[in-house]
């Protein structure tokens, strides 16, 4: 044996092998991996007043020069990173020294803001407004179950062949700067648009005709959402709150479709607000700030109910369950967080990308939540199972925004808000009828009425109308992507329907009318492109 082969020999006796290199190797990367991630989890508090006291205790200077609130949570978060690394990783990164160790211990944690009178009335509303629909859905879904397959079929065969036949109908100059937001009016006659000039418009359909322009931010408007009782007939008039959106400048703003001042000024962000949400009853409004928190509004009396902090980074995406119970909450630290309105308690974290979250929808069957990142996916998550079901490689640049598709029907059916039958139960237990908390229904006269009113499906996310007729409700999702293009997907299998290209720069947002015909895109080249199948016009 020559000194090759012994130097070989000794090799894989001493355990220096290829492949055992290349696990040990792989087990440093993975356990970089871990240890990056834990940092990134990292919680770091959002008042600047604890930021700087923090940063106090640490020995560190408490403000730069021009360093503004952000610059020094993102500082505050190095500094702790560092001094975990120097420890190893493990324990909480807090200075053992200082005289408030116990307090950022307790500041690692949750974080909880005590709540206002105004608040605890609104969660009771709430809670017996997401109870009452909440059962009704579980019931229709119950039912569902014995529902022939072909039926099923049939009706998922029809519409994904509908969507299929989906093109470019036509696109419209939107502004003079890039579009942020696009909103199919709840009546399906009227697009809303948003820009970076702080203007939104109003367009009619199919025509794209300007309707009219209004006028109240002062920087680029991040989001804007639709009442849910808007347009709709017997909902709000034209006089009324029928739209929201969040601007730059710190603000949401409320409007009416006919007067060219907003109705309403909502002030409390301390930077610019992301995306805005209806609660589904229409009496409440939830805005993401990039001021690490969103918030909750009464937009009768315009009074901001709740500032729900959690996130360590800027909040972009706010999207409300369908029962009204839940909101989920996603940003720029990569985590989504799905919050109980009832009890302002986390109920699960979206934790899985890898980079920002930049869209969120439920789904109508009320257990599952879409995300779309910058990793470029689209994550389904499963809040029964309390994880990630499915995984889309949607786009192949950043994911801005993710739709379900609703009908009209589901739409319309939170027209009586906190004032329909769950407000009638309330009053039923003012006057003592009921037996037991302001939540106990009648679960079984409720159900009930439920089998009488609709003729389900076996789909959770697809829900029966009052004709008796299979719902499409459900059925796609939809996502844009910075790729140019807009895509159609398919609820159960998760695949591909339809791609449709806008080649026309980046897709900041996209939505579909609920009457199914058209799906429309808000791109960065300042224009919007409108879609629609053969049977569209």
């Amino acid at each position: 044996m020559d000194l090759d082969d012994l130097t070989v020999d000794n090799t894989y006796q001493l355990g220096g092998s290829d492949d055992e290199r290349e696990r040990a190797k792989n087990a440093a990367l993975i356990e970089e991996l871990d240890r990056k991630k834990k940092f990134r989890r990292m919680a770091v508090p959002t008042d600047d007043k604890k930021v700087r006291e923090r940063l106090r205790a640490y020995g560190e200077p408490i403000t730069l020069f021009g360093e503004g609130p952000g610059d020094r949570r993102d500082r505050l978060k190095y500094i702790q990173e560092q001094i975990e690394q120097a420890r190893g990783g493990d324990g909480m990164a807090v200075d053992s020294d200082s005289d408030d160790s116990s307090d950022s211990e307790e500041e690692e944690g949750e974080f909880y803001t005590e709540g206002s009178d105004d608040l605890l009335e609104a969660r009771r509303k709430l809670a017996r407004y997401s109870l009452f629909r909440a059962r009704k859905r579980i019931a229709r879904q119950k039912i569902e179950v014995g529902l022939p397959l072909g039926k099923i079929v049939s009706l998922r065969k029809e519409v994904f062949t509908e969507l299929k036949t989906f093109n470019n109908l036509g696109s419209q100059f939107g502004d003079d700067r890039p579009l942020s937001t696009i909103r199919f009016s709840p009546n399906s006659q009227y697009i809303l648009t948003t820009s970076w000039t702080g203007d939104t418009k109003i367009w009619d359909l199919p025509n794209l005709n300007l309707v009219s322009t209004k006028k109240g931010h002062t920087d680029k408007i991040g989001g804007a959402a639709w009442h849910p009782q808007a347009t709709l007939p017997g909902g709000i008039s034209e006089d009324g709150l029928n739209f929201a959106t969040g601007g730059g400048e710190g603000t949401v703003k409320l409007w009416s479709m006919t007067g060219d001042k907003p109705i309403a000024t909502l002030s409390g962000h301390e930077n610019r607000v992301g995306r805005v949400a209806f609660h589904p009853s229409g009496s409440y409004l939830g805005s993401a700030g990039f001021d690490g928190t969103w918030r909750l509004w009464d937009v009768e009396t315009h009074k901001e109910l709740l500032i729900q902090e959690g996130h360590s980074k800027e909040v972009y995406a706010l999207a409300f369950q369908d029962d009204g119970a839940l909101v989920s909450s996603g940003g720029f630290d990569g985590i989504g967080r799905v919050w109980d309105v009832r009890t302002g308690r986390t109920a699960m974290v979206l934790d899985g990308h890898v980079k920002e979250i930049l869209a969120m929808d439920f789904a109508p069957n009320g257990y599952q939540v879409a995300t779309g990142s910058g990793d470029d996916t689209v994550r389904i998550w499963d809040l029964r199972a309390l994880k990630t079901q499915y995984i889309i490689p949607a786009h192949k640049s950043s994911v801005s925004d993710v739709r379900f598709f609703r009908t009209s029907n589901e739409l319309s059916s939170s027209i009586n808000g906190l004032n329909g039958d769950a407000q009638k139960e309330e009053e039923k237990e003012s006057k003592g009828n009921v037996k037991d908390t302001s939540m106990d229904i009648d679960q079984d006269s409720n159900q009930d009425k439920v089998e009488k009113e609709v003729k389900p499906n076996m789909y959770g996310n697809r829900p029966q109308t009052t004709s008796g007729e299979l719902s499409k409700s459900g059925l796609f999702l939809i996502t844009a992507g910075f790729d140019c293009n807009v895509r159609i997907w398919s609820s159960d299998e998760w695949s591909l329907i339809k791609n449709l290209p806008t080649d026309a720069g980046k897709v900041m947002s996209v939505d579909i009318s609920s009457n199914s015909k058209f799906i429309a895109s808000a791109s960065y080249s300042r224009s919007f492109h409108l879609f629609g199948g053969d049977n569209s016009l």
